[in-house]
């Protein structure tokens, strides 16, 4: 298991992992940690890694998961969600949706060239904790 303080990688099927290479560094300001044809390695932090991996042609599993793109997200924390979805629909990328806002704080999806979605989230402000004050 992963060690309290790291984190988990996520794989990202894509069609073309050049193509999803190039969106996750130059959307998204991850950078290409290591080039393996036919994956790749990007990442906020060498800890914090996703790896991109082609489409297989046929896929095996559940029949309910044979044409879905991946139920689970990569999931990145904006400082300013506003300005990002601002920056992002300047540049090109296709958002999911609109803006949903709870108490946790406010999110929207993107989707990766491949369909694959990523959540930007910003979290609610909340007071400091006593730990954390002090």
């Amino acid at each position: 298991m992963t060690a309290p303080g790291q984190y988990a990688s996520v794989r990202s099927l894509a069609d073309d992992v050049q193509t999803a290479t190039g969106f996750y560094t130059t959307h998204l300001g991850l950078t290409l940690n290591t080039p393996h044809p036919p994956f790749a390695d990007v990442g906020a932090r060498p800890a914090a890694a996703a790896a991109v991996r082609p489409r297989p042609l046929r896929r095996t599993g559940h029949p309910a998961d044979a044409d879905a793109v991946g139920r689970n997200r990569i999931h990145l924390v904006a400082g300013d969600l506003a300005a990002e979805i601002t920056r992002l629909r300047d540049a090109g990328p296709a958002f999911r949706g609109d803006v949903v806002a709870g108490p946790g704080g406010r999110q929207i999806l993107l989707a990766d060239p491949a369909g694959n979605p990523i959540e930007l989230f910003q979290p609610a402000h909340r007071p400091a904790s006593p730990e954390e004050a002090s």
